[in-house]
């Protein structure tokens, strides 16, 4: 199983968000999950926030194409991103790693 997968109209991520890093990053996979570090504390939503815009600025989409499925109060997220099938989101994100 992978970190992505085809939903109708685009694909789903799943994510594993570390906020409070030194760096925004992706860092990897773990569990099935993307690893993504963001520097942005987890205050007030302002890292779910972070979030949708450095997924919108490594996609090359704009903010309005991506949304958070589940987890708002969690490190672990399903994020919604439309436009983009599974295989082009995971050539961008971990090129490594293939759904």
């Amino acid at each position: 199983m992978s970190f992505c997968a085809d939903a109708p109209g685009g694909c789903t991520l799943a994510l594993r968000v570390h906020p409070g890093a030194k760096r925004n990053a992706v860092t990897g996979t773990h569990d099935n999950a993307l690893k993504i570090s963001l520097t942005t504390p987890p205050t007030d939503g302002r890292a779910n926030e972070a979030l949708l815009r450095f997924l919108a600025d490594t996609l090359g989409l704009p903010k309005a194409r991506i949304s958070l499925l589940t987890g708002a109060a969690s490190r672990s997220k399903t994020v919604r991103i439309t436009g983009l099938n599974a295989a082009e989101v995971a050539a961008v994100l971990n090129p490594a790693e293939d759904c």
